[in-house]
């Protein structure tokens, strides 16, 4: 049966093989064909020798998640054969290295096997070691680009501007191809029924990563400090903002950095230095993930309690403990809605994709300091490390800095006298100063126990009023994050809330069961704490589905701890693999859980 636009691939590897680069290239040959298209890498922490994955996932409808099978598989690893061949779906197809024949493979009929001897041409053709095992992936590309219908002149066009400063590469990945590209052509029927064929669908989209969009947004915020220290998925987040930086901030005459970069020893220096450079008025920031969200737990209750603006962007990953930190998850959901000893609640925001990555950081600075507290984007691996298709980023040249309540030296001299906590708007948000603005201003930024006044005390009910303060500062935060975003009607009376990247997945999922006549209304939570659009829906629906990428139910146990919601209402859905959640997931856990239901209520279960 003929599938045009409509299929999964998936390519088996080891890491440290150079296979990223053709992998890239197919993906990006199919998006500049204008059609729709996803990549996800699985890729393990070590440097080379270990089984890597990459998933392309082609769509005519622009799904941008895991369907939850594959209908090509491309086997390169020796190690994980009888793995790989297990995935691919009945009527699917499998390529292998033949050089080395298998016929173990054969035993599954309903997949037609292709061998092409991939490491044989690379061998004749090639001279070196290392040329040849990378010019082997390049040449699957090739025999892929055959069998799909892909254009040659576009991956040679994107040969070119991949290897702009090394033309000699160009004809030598060209050559590759070729080869691989003749030989499944004289071989094999060429194309599948599974195939590409040019569509218009992505006019006005990029192909971009939510940790390079998050650092553009940076950039564009104004930040002008960032510390950190390296961890993965996080790093390369601050690379991409140095290059900016590198690109945009220096002075054109003395050829001076007008930002600073600075790796410290620990995540408790990078965030110590982020909030002294806050502290005094720059716009500064940090990336990390969970076990960095750990470490920062003290300076982030200092932060909270002593008022100060602070960016985090949390790349979430794979826990407990060190875990797998190339794999993702969405494991840090109270980590960073509570960090920190005592009484501590932190503003969230839980972007979809690398667009809100962009948008995002800019409204993460814009709170920080509207709300004076740290503010935490909680994206996560999936996001952030792998290349999504999305709207292209609009700028509006208008925009300005909300600084919030910064008192100026004209108004700080009409003062009579400075009080940093005092709150003379009663929303919870006091007046700050800037360092050096006036001697007026001065004041002792404590993290022990204060008044409203500034000054130490260990008075409970003086230290009541300022915590009384900052809970009624948190419920006007309500107002300023990001608004939930509603897909449906709102009549139904069953629905799904969740957050982040399991957002097309969910998308897909919910068409899927609207076909099958299962209709769900859908909340997508944008931001931490939750207003009322969060209570109204939880509140309108009977049933509730809630989808995250963690096992203990983090999420879940969020809305319950801050909202009205019975607890009973709410039925978690949890993948914790590690890798990103598809759509078959969300599918098959609704289905199962009403047949569950329709069971219990005929009897069948007591």
């Amino acid at each position: 049966m003929s599938r045009i636009n409509d299929f999964a691939i998936k390519i088996a590897t080891v890491n440290g093989t150079g296979s990223a680069s053709a992998n890239t290239l197919l993906m990006k040959s199919i998006f500049r064909s204008g059609i729709p298209v996803m990549g996800k890498n699985y890729f393990p922490s070590n440097i080379q020798g270990l089984p890597t994955w990459y998933e392309i996932r082609v769509s005519k409808d622009g799904y941008v998640a895991r369907s939850g099978k594959i209908d090509i598989m491309v086997c390169m690893n020796a190690e994980t054969y009888a793995r790989d061949v297990r995935e691919v779906a009945a009527g699917g197809y499998l390529i292998y290295d033949s050089t080395w024949p298998r016929p173990a493979l054969l035993k599954r009929e309903d997949v037609t096997v292709l061998g092409v001897p991939l490491a044989q041409m690379c061998n004749e053709n090639f001279k070196g070691v290392r040329t040849r095992i990378l010019m082997k992936n390049i040449c699957y590309a090739g025999v892929l680009a055959a069998l799909l219908d892909l254009d040659l002149a576009r991956i040679r066009e994107l040969l070119a501007e991949t290897y702009a400063k090394k033309p000699a590469l160009v004809e030598s990945n060209m050559q590759a191809i070729q080869l691989g590209y003749d030989y499944a052509r004289q071989h094999f029927v060429c194309p599948l029924p599974l195939r590409v064929s040019p569509m218009d669908k992505t006019a006005g989209h990029i192909m971009i990563d939510g940790n390079t969009a998050a650092a553009l947004g940076c950039l564009y915020a104004g930040a002008t400090v960032a510390a950190w220290y390296p961890i993965t998925p996080s790093t390369s987040l601050m690379d991409a903002f140095k290059s900016f930086a590198d690109k945009t901030r220096i002075d054109a005459e003395t050829k001076r950095a007008q930002f600073a970069f600075i790796q410290a020893e620990d995540e408790l220096s990078a965030i110590g230095m982020v909030l002294g450079a806050n502290w005094n008025g720059a716009r500064a920031f940090t990336a990390t993930s969970g076990p960095g969200v750990s470490l920062m737990g003290e300076f982030l209750g200092l932060a909270y309690y002593a008022e100060v603006p602070a960016v985090l962007f949390d790349v979430q990953r794979v826990g407990p403990s060190t875990g797998m930190p190339t794999r993702t998850q969405q494991c840090d959901v109270l980590a960073a809605a509570y960090a920190s000893h005592g009484d501590t609640k932190h503003v969230c925001l839980y972007p979809a994709n690398p667009e809100e990555c962009f948008y995002m950081a800019v409204q993460a600075f814009d709170l920080a300091e509207r709300l004076q507290t740290p503010v935490m984007v909680l994206l996560d691996l999936d996001i952030g490390m792998n290349d999504w298709m999305c709207r292209d980023l609009v700028w509006d040249d208008a925009y300005r800095p909300d600084r919030g309540k910064v008192l100026d030296r004209d108004e700080i001299e009409k003062l009579e006298k400075f009080h940093r906590y005092v709150d003379k708007d009663a929303d919870g948000i006091t007046y700050r100063t800037l360092p050096g603005v006036h001697p007026k201003g001065a004041y002792f930024t404590r993290g022990s126990g204060h008044t409203q006044f500034g000054t130490y005390t260990e008075d409970a009910a003086e230290y009541q009023v300022v915590m009384d303060r900052l809970t009624r500062k948190f419920a006007t935060a309500k107002r300023y994050v990001p608004r939930p975003v509603l897909q449906g009607d709102g009549r139904a009376t069953g629905g799904i809330i969740s957050i982040g990247s399991c957002d097309g997945a969910i998308r897909e999922a919910l068409d899927v069961l609207a076909q099958r006549g299962i209709k769900l209304d859908y909340l997508r939570v944008r931001g931490f704490p939750f207003g009322e659009d969060v209570e109204s829906f939880l509140e309108s629906h009977d049933r509730l589905y809630v989808v995250e990428q963690n096992r203990d139910a983090q999420f879940r146990s969020l809305l319950i701890l801050e909202t009205r919601v019975e607890k009973a209402k709410l039925h978690s859905l949890l993948h914790y693999s590690g890798l990103p959640v598809s759509s078959a997931f969300i599918v098959d856990g609704v289905l199962a859980d009403l047949a569950e239901g329709q069971r219990t209520v005929a009897g069948v279960v007591s």
